[in-house]
């Protein structure tokens, strides 16, 4: 995976300072595209998604050492592959054969959808796909 999720991120950190402190880490730019950040203060977190090739396993450690992550409490983890997603805002009534279209549809993922289970007090469901290049 590509993708290193930074857990325990506070409100009050800005992403200005995730970015300084992923680039002192790995050496990297966000500038040059090297990555990119999304923060989720919801669930204080930031997700740092790497376009080249780069052991993120290595730089996950790296990070957990890095005195300022500890000072602030940050930790990071790899993103794990899953092969499913949670579809949100569905309409009452949908049927599953029809998110199973959707998701199949070229312009919807292309991805070949194994099971449907939905959650209709949420407005929700679970998709799952045969592998996970489908819920990208």
């Amino acid at each position: 995976s590509t993708i290193v999720v930074l857990e325990n991120v506070q409100e009050t950190v800005k992403d200005c300072m995730i970015i300084m402190l992923v680039e002192n880490i790995s050496g990297l730019s966000e500038d040059d595209g090297d990555f990119s950040v999304e923060m989720i203060p919801e669930i204080h977190a930031a997700v740092v998604t790497f376009t080249g090739n780069i052991a993120t396993g290595e730089f996950a450690k790296k990070l957990n050492q890095n005195h300022r992550a500890k000072q602030q409490n940050i930790t990071a983890r790899c993103l794990e592959v899953t092969k499913s997603i949670r579809a949100e805002n569905i309409p009452p009534n949908t049927s599953s054969d029809y998110i199973t279209v959707y998701f199949e549809n070229k312009k919807n993922g292309d991805a070949q959808v194994v099971d449907v289970q939905q959650l209709p007090d949420e407005d929700a469901a679970i998709v799952t796909f045969s592998d996970h290049k489908g819920n990208a």
